[in-house]
């Protein structure tokens, strides 16, 4: 579990840092002295940037999601097989012993 919690901490870190950073360049050309026109290409190109980056990030965890699933299905599988032969050799053991135990009263008889 340390390792998934490792990754949610860094992922956390690196969203931050990107809001951050879209942030602080929101307010930089917000304050810098250009024209209405080249401010709003700037904003656009920023935007499209951040739009860009974040299907970057969401096809990430989307991939990383998959993966966790598919790994979970695995082993969800693996559990299932173990717990059915387990179950079957239990059944098998009962009616060997009502077997044996209904031959033996049959010979008390």
């Amino acid at each position: 579990m340390k390792n998934g919690e490792e990754r949610n901490g860094a992922g956390r870190v690196l969203v931050s840092f990107f809001i951050g950073g879209i942030i602080g360049a929101g307010t930089a050309l917000l304050l810098a002295p250009r024209s209405g026109q080249e401010t709003r290409q700037k904003i656009k190109g920023m935007a499209d940037n951040a739009i860009e980056k974040a299907e970057e990030l969401a096809g990430q965890a989307k991939n990383t999601a998959q993966s966790v699933l598919e790994k979970g299905k695995k082993l969800l599988e693996e559990k299932k097989s173990i717990i059915e032969t387990a179950v079957e050799a239990g059944k098998e053991a009962y009616h060997k012993e009502k077997e044996r135990a209904t031959g033996v009263q049959a010979n008390v008889q």
